[in-house]
């Protein structure tokens, strides 16, 4: 059973790091030992303008829908073993999410065992005008400017909430709790404030509570997978486990995984995670607290377990950020594969060709790239100063346009082909066929003051 208020230790896995990541971890984590609480993270911010056109298609989408076949895969087991969910899942179409979730509890027949606890507020698309009028400009961090300038491109707005309205739903009876734009960290911490009582203001236990979420939030990332030091030796990565923090009500934590699964939870591993996305390290801010990473303090405690503790916090700003998505225009990318002999060369002409040809043609673009996949495509000029490049088995030309219109964009798609019959020798691959356009969605980070979100905790009784 999951622990109530007030509990010793609490036990909360992490089951998905991403809208696409692995299916079979959160069954995994929830059968393969004691758990008390499964975090899921489906959003990325291009992830909610995505879900924000689904949504405007099909009003009853807008979610990630495969968290529903997911759920009922798992369900049976969350009812007997009394282990609770905080998932991200509803992008934005929270209520849409529980209400999916609730008709595969149904058909499950757990009628009276469920109580969907959800968390919206965080959609702010439908309010931007009304906050701009009160003088709210939405200021892109990076460039200053105000979201004004691109309002009547804007796709999808969305404040990041923390986590005391996911403790609000925990606190309400919700055994499952569906979001929008909680932040990835919230859904960890809100947990731990659940289970140990941790008041508002206790800034280094929220710090450490944070820090945990951080941890675990891109899944196995932090147990071995896409792990730098010592990656050959990570054991058995097809059967890799996922993270668990093992939490304690002062604020240390261990990070560990189920017996018998594969990967490596390491000080190694667990720092290259703690380092990713990261700003200053002694501001990590959230919704919640301010994070120093710096006093982060880590040992190995064990075989497959780190121990976390000293973590320091500081008061929450007066802020939340807003992630703002919206249309910038249109790209296509396409590719040719050249063979040995002069495999390089050759997709060096046929880029000089292709592009005197876009020349000729008098197109516009706002941006033309190539990469030379094989060659330079990761470590551009340092890897054309140390490889025997004239060696290369192989090398894929890979280029790309960006353009405001349309129509230069669908010309260039029709330019890829011909060079395999018109341009150097040997190409061996036309990957994809011929490249279709694509719209940009471009990411616009804002700040708002607080005082403008209202969280709202709704439940949903099975």
């Amino acid at each position: 059973m999951s622990p109530q208020r007030g509990a010793r230790t609490v036990r909360i896995a992490g089951g998905q790091g991403f809208w696409g990541d692995w299916l079979e971890a959160p069954y995994r984590q929830v059968t393969g030992g004691p758990v008390d609480y499964l975090m899921m993270d489906y959003l990325a911010e291009v992830t909610m303008s995505i879900l924000q056109k689904q949504k405007s298609r099909d009003p009853s989408l807008g979610y990630a829908k495969d968290f529903i076949p997911l759920m009922q895969r798992i369900l049976p087991v969350l009812a007997e073993r009394g282990i609770k969910v905080t998932a991200n899942a509803g992008g934005v179409n929270p209520r849409g999410c529980a209400q999916a979730v609730a008709e595969a509890a149904r058909g499950l027949r757990l009628s009276g065992k469920l109580r969907i606890g959800v968390v919206t507020g965080d959609d702010l698309l439908g309010r931007i005008d009304g906050l701009l009028a009160r003088g709210h400009e939405l200021r892109n961090l990076d460039t200053g400017r105000p979201l004004s300038d691109v309002r009547d491109r804007v796709l999808s707005a969305n404040a990041y909430l923390g986590a005391w309205p996911v403790v609000e739903a925990l606190r309400g009876g919700a055994h499952v709790v569906i979001t929008g734009r909680v932040t990835d960290t919230g859904l960890t911490l809100a947990p731990m404030i659940h289970a140990f009582d941790w008041p508002a203001d206790a800034w280094d236990l929220l710090a450490a509570g944070t820090v945990a979420g951080h941890t675990i939030e891109c899944g196995a990332q932090c147990s071995g997978g896409n792990c730098l030091v010592d990656w050959e030796r990570i054991p058995d990565l097809a059967n890799v486990g996922y993270p668990i923090v093992e939490a304690a009500p002062d604020g240390t934590f261990d990070i560990v995984k189920h017996p018998g699964t594969g990967g490596r939870i390491s000080v190694a591993g667990v720092t290259e995670q703690l380092v990713y996305e990261m700003g200053n390290p002694a501001e990590y801010i959230t919704p919640d607290c301010i994070a120093d990473f710096t006093t982060i303090r880590l040992a190995q405690a064990g075989k497959d377990r780190v121990r976390v503790s000293g973590v320091r916090g500081r008061p929450a700003t007066d802020k939340l950020k807003v992630s703002v998505a919206y249309f910038y225009g249109y790209k296509a990318v396409g590719t040719l594969v050249y063979a040995w002999p002069d495999a390089y060369k050759k997709a060096q002409a046929a880029d000089r060709i292709l592009r005197q040809r876009l020349a000729d043609l008098g197109l516009k673009f706002e941006a033309i790239v190539t990469e030379f996949v094989g060659a330079d495509a990761t470590h551009g000029p340092l890897a054309r100063a140390s490889a025997p490049l004239a060696e290369l088995p192989e090398v894929q030309l890979r280029i790309g346009v960006r353009a405001v219109d349309p129509a230069p964009v669908e010309r260039f798609t029709r330019e890829i082909a011909p060079l395999i019959l018109n341009g150097p020798p040997s190409v061996t691959g036309f990957a994809g066929g011929r490249p279709k356009p694509e719209e940009i969605v471009a990411y616009w980070p804002a700040l708002l003051d607080k005082r403008m979100v209202e969280p709202c905790v709704e439940y949903v009784d099975v």
